[in-house]
């Protein structure tokens, strides 16, 4: 079916079942959730001291609500000035008991998502809340075994909101499209941000910063000669190609033109020459740079890989990696360094994102999907790249970067060479990952002092088919909808309208303004306050959201190195579930 009627005909279904529900439709369907004739439409009364079992974390006995004993020792004392034991709920949580007056019993078995929900699924009278993947909790929804969602948002003017304003999450956790429960929802999404670039470049700036900036020639001492080239260009090599980029000032946008006649493709250019010396590749490069941006970036040339500004493609890159590879000397002091290399080459999770960055590299679609490696094309039809040519041509042009050396000997002969240490040992340029936890290397593995740093870059300029070639950035690693949530067991609550609607209420206050910041920082005692007592903010993506206290700031790298994540996570038992900032 065209993806364009589909997509509509979910939609108007969801519309008719939320419509439904808002004029408190009485009809009681064993396969619908459980839903009680007045469920919809009435206020979430809760009975003072209501329990609620929850098996719910995110994924490990650390990611849970209550604290461990390797967590807790024999007490330890946060930022708010409590001690917590083993066993004690983590503050955001003992939070949520006060603000809705429930006791909850913690039943988490600190699984995944989706063990954690097979661990119950023979006794689901056992707990009221649990997590599970979304395809597990819609697929046993449909079966009765969850509450739909959908016939209580009128008493959940949040979360109601939230999806209204966010149309596409809505239909993202739609569990059923058709039939007698046509826009059920079984599950509470969780967000891991929104709205936001997930996975990003991440270069060794200052490496950057040393063979490209200052004035004159590179020279250097020593330095090795490039490999034989393999690679060819992707970019054009004649005519000129526009590029709009944010002022240096961050003021406004501007356009800026490749110009190829200048000089000549980069790639192009460095194979005609064959093997060079380091310090020749480095100054083509820098030549390249001044006449085809036509001395735009001056003697900060690093800048078209790592300013605001920056404006780099994948042949740009190449170049660099080639310098790079030759100028260890200059970089580190050795002889070897890796150019792009994968966070964790034992975990397959973190090597296919060298074939999400060639998507990004090469303008292809699809290669990070959510499910397998489809996506919506211009023509409104559903494509799965694994069968499209441009996937291969592509990972055909990552071989050949392979063949120079240029990604890292961990990922192509998975020698014993652990790459997790290519930061901490100074040796690594370049991966594609998260940027809140592999920039903790700062603070961790790099000497600041001396002008190491390991930041995310913007994403590169490719061609892009969008019903026609443009020159442009995109990304498809945009944050939204997560695979795991928290569904209400229906054999759990039972007919106990006390722990529906405590479910129902826990979920409604995380996406008030108020629930999304607990859910991301925590209760009040972890944010910073100003002499007055108001909550000092910071502004992002058009959001207010809180600074953490300073003794918070403390906590964050005295326990975690500056993983904020981990030590939401472990500690405050924020960031599990629902909205994190």
């Amino acid at each position: 079916m065209n993806i364009k009627k589909l997509s509509a005909l979910v939609l108007s279904l969801t519309v008719a079942a939320a419509s439904l529900a808002a004029c408190g439709s009485s009809a009681k369907n064993s396969k619908n959730g459980g839903n009680k004739p007045d469920g919809s439409a009435q206020e979430l009364t809760i009975a003072e001291g209501t329990v609620l079992r929850m098996a719910c974390g995110y994924n490990s006995d650390k990611t849970g609500m209550s604290f461990t004993a390797e967590l807790a020792g024999e007490g330890i004392t946060l930022a708010d000035g409590k001690t917590y034991n083993s066993g004690d709920l983590k503050p955001t949580w003992q939070t949520i008991e006060q603000l809705l007056g429930i006791k909850i019993e913690d039943k988490y078995q600190g699984n995944g998502a989706a063990d954690e929900y097979q661990y119950w699924d023979a006794q689901m009278d056992q707990i009221d809340m649990l997590s599970g993947t979304a395809t597990l909790l819609s697929e046993n929804g449909q079966q009765g075994k969850l509450v739909n969602l959908a016939n209580y948002l009128d008493s959940m003017p949040n979360f109601k909101a939230y999806l209204e304003q966010n149309p596409i999450v809505r239909l993202s956790i739609t569990g059923a499209a058709a039939g007698p429960n046509a826009g059920a929802i079984y599950f509470a999404p969780y967000f891991d941000g929104v709205n936001d670039i997930e996975r990003m470049p991440l270069m060794r700036t200052d490496w950057v910063e040393k063979l490209l900036n200052g004035s004159g020639e590179f020279t250097a001492d020593k330095s090795n000669k490039t490999a034989a080239p393999v690679y060819t260009p992707f970019m054009p090599t004649s005519g000129s190609v526009d590029v709009d980029v944010v002022k240096p000032d961050g003021s406004a946008s501007e356009t800026i033109s490749k110009n190829y006649d200048a000089y000549g493709n980069i790639v192009d250019k460095m194979n005609a020459a064959g093997a060079v010396d380091g310090v020749t590749a480095v100054n083509m490069l820098r030549e390249y740079i001044d006449k085809t941006y036509d001395g735009y970036y001056g003697e900060n040339r690093a800048d078209l890989f790592i300013g605001q500004n920056a404006a780099w493609d994948v042949d740009e890159l190449v170049a660099l990696l080639r310098c790079v590879k030759a100028n260890p000397q200059t970089l580190n002091g050795t002889d070897n360094v890796q150019g792009l290399f994968s966070r964790e080459d034992s975990n397959n999770q973190r090597r296919v994102d060298m074939y999400r960055f060639a998507g990004s590299l090469f303008g292809v679609r699809g290669m990070e999907s959510r499910l397998d490696y489809l996506y919506v094309g211009n023509d409104n039809e559903l494509h799965d790249s694994r069968v499209e040519p441009q996937t291969y041509e592509a990972l055909s042009k990552m071989h050949d970067m392979a063949s120079e050396g240029l990604i890292s000997q961990a990922f192509i002969n998975q020698e014993d060479v652990n790459s997790e240490k290519y930061l901490t040992d100074d040796n690594g340029f370049m991966h594609y990952d998260y940027n809140q936890t592999q920039t903790a290397y700062n603070a961790t593995a790099l000497d600041n002092a001396s002008g190491e740093k390991y930041m995310a870059v913007m994403v590169p300029v490719s061609r892009w088919n969008d019903g026609e070639e443009k020159y442009m950035r995109f990304t498809e690693s945009w944050r939204s909808v997560k695979v795991d949530g928290w569904g209400i067991s229906v054999a759990g609550v039972g007919d106990d309208t006390n722990k529906l609607n405590a479910c129902l209420k826990l979920i409604d206050y995380a996406y008030s303004p108020e629930g999304q910041i607990l859910m991301s920082y925590g209760p009040d005692d972890f944010i910073k306050h100003d002499d007055s007592g108001k909550i000092e903010m910071f502004t992002f993506n058009g959001n207010d959201w809180p600074v953490i206290s300073d003794a918070s700031y403390d906590d964050l790298w005295k326990l975690q190195n500056g993983n904020y994540t981990n030590y939401a996570r472990y500690y405050i038992g924020s960031t599990i579930s629902f909205v994190k900032s």
